[in-house]
């Protein structure tokens, strides 16, 4: 192959990325103004939706499912799915529960508790790398053992804590700021940087773009796989924890649903289900979205049943307006 052959991709290269740039800020914007659009809504339609207390209440809502979120954003973007997230929180919430009955202290139990997060979260990861099992299948057979389990052992009972003061610190606002959304929020800067200033945050859009092509290239796509899996163990770990300082209790009937909200905020944030695209800041977009508009069915009335037909409709628009994305940037790159 000739120098001149050689730098032609190269050279192509720069359009397509400024082109996925642009795209990614229009989806961000969109995002951005329908959150305005909501505000504005429920604002004057939901009584009580603009009143101090709710809008804490939106922040801790919204630190449940974007904690979660960011781990599987870097999962899909490297193109697998993860569905056991609520039974995952719900697991976490009742052996943590556990552990500080049997008289662990508390940041030990907290430790064991995202550990234990990792390694159950490791596990589909270990089967999707090594046994080539489908990512899906994997942590569908999570959902169904860890909500199985959890119910078993505490016949769908809350597990009572007591007091506890570190927990009870959790759940103490600071400056009017739910410690969960100050969390969220730093685990979000953190996430955002992994994802796009670190060579594994690189690798992940790699896998997902290519998977066979960033292992010719050297990347570790089993490792990374496993470790993507881990993390998002260790995330509903901690959501598991705040869980329990919200609650007061763990509880195997919690978090019921969180897996499809968290993936609805995923998408809608423009994260692609194929891999290869996606950002942080549209996930936390994309939270905020799915938060708001649950909050403001609730406050406006709106039949529980019905609330889970309007996350469906929203999941299906988000993954056509993403196929309709992935179209036009072919198309563009194609020109």
């Amino acid at each position: 192959m000739s120098l001149d052959h050689a730098a032609k991709p190269a050279a192509s290269e720069k359009p397509k990325t400024s082109s996925f740039t642009f795209s990614q800020h229009m989806n961000e914007l969109s995002l951005f103004f329908a959150i305005v659009v909501l505000y504005v809504i429920f604002a004057s339609t939901a009584p009580g939706f603009i009143s101090f207390n709710n809008q804490v209440n939106i922040l801790r809502d919204a630190a449940t499912i974007g904690i979660a979120a960011w781990a599987v954003t870097l999962i899909i973007i490297a193109g697998e799915i993860d569905v056991s997230v609520g039974p995952m929180v719900a697991f976490i919430s009742v052996s943590l529960a556990f552990l500080l009955q049997w008289g662990v202290p508390t940041p030990l139990a907290f430790a064991l508790a995202i550990v234990f997060g990792a390694l159950l979260g490791a596990v589909p990861g270990v089967l999707r790398a090594y046994f080539d099992v489908p990512s899906f299948v994997g942590t569908l057979g999570m959902w169904s053992a860890l909500r199985g389990t959890a119910l078993f052992v505490t016949d769908a009972l809350p597990v009572s804590i007591g007091r506890n003061d570190m927990l009870d610190a959790l759940d103490r606002s600071v400056l009017g700021i739910p410690p969960a959304a100050i969390i969220m929020l730093v685990l979000f800067a953190v996430f955002a940087f992994v994802s796009r200033k670190t060579a594994f945050g690189r690798s992940v859009f790699a896998i997902g773009g290519n998977a066979h092509a960033a292992f010719l290239s050297g990347i570790s796509v089993s490792r990374i796989r496993v470790a993507l899996f881990a993390i998002g163990g260790a995330m509903a770990a901690i959501s598991g924890i705040l869980l329990v300082s919200r609650l007061g209790s763990g509880n195997a009937t919690a978090a019921n649903g969180l897996e499809f909200d968290v993936i609805a905020a995923v998408v809608v944030g423009g994260t692609a289900l194929s891999g290869g695209r996606g950002s942080m800041l549209g996930t936390l977009l994309g939270v905020l979205v799915i938060t708001l508009i649950g909050n403001g069915l609730v406050l406006l009335g709106i039949n529980p049943f019905f609330q889970q037909v309007v996350r469906g409709l929203i999941i299906v628009i988000a993954v056509l307006a993403n196929i309709q994305a992935i179209k036009r940037s072919l198309s563009r790159n194609k020109e």
